[in-house]
C-alpha cells in the first residue's frame, strides 16, 4: 500500500474555534504500509498499523465532547475533531503516549471526511 491521506471533514461553523490550535487542511490521518499518523494542529499521534485493534463509525455527537481537542470523560480516548456529524473512533492495543492529559491513549476519534473508507483502510492494512 501506498501513502493514503484521509483529511478531516470541514465545516465552516467550527473554524474560528480550531483556529488557535493550528488545524489546517493539511492535518488528517495519513496510512503507509505500517504506520499510522494523525495530525491536528501542534498535535500529532503516531503508532504502527499492527497496534490498530479495531475501529468503528460514530456520531453525530454533541459538539462540546466531539469539536477540537478533547479528553473522554469515560476513558482515556483523544479526540481530534472538527465537526460533531460522524467519525472513527480507532481501538489501539498498546495504549499511544499522551498527547494531553495525564494518561497515555487507548483509542483515538477523528472526524475524517470518510469514516468508512478510513475503515476499511484500516482493515486492510
Amino acid at each position: 500500500m501506498s501513502a493514503t491521506f484521509h483529511p478531516y471533514a470541514s465545516d465552516p461553523r467550527w473554524k474560528l474555534l480550531l483556529l488557535p490550535l493550528g488545524v489546517g487542511d493539511d492535518d488528517g490521518v495519513t496510512l503507509t504500509d505500517d504506520t499510522l499518523r494523525a495530525t491536528f494542529g501542534h498535535w500529532s499521534v503516531e503508532t504502527p498499523l499492527d497496534n490498530v485493534v479495531g475501529s468503528r463509525v460514530t456520531g453525530p455527537h454533541r459538539w462540546y465532547t466531539a469539536v477540537g481537542l478533547r479528553l473522554s470523560f469515560s476513558d482515556d480516548g483523544l479526540t481530534f475533531g472538527t465537526t460533531p456529524k460522524r467519525g472513527l473512533c480507532i481501538e489501539f492495543d498498546t495504549k499511544v503516549p499522551r498527547v494531553i492529559g495525564l494518561h497515555d491513549h487507548s483509542a483515538l476519534w477523528v472526524s475524517v471526511e470518510d469514516p468508512e473508507g478510513l475503515a476499511a483502510a484500516l482493515e486492510r492494512g
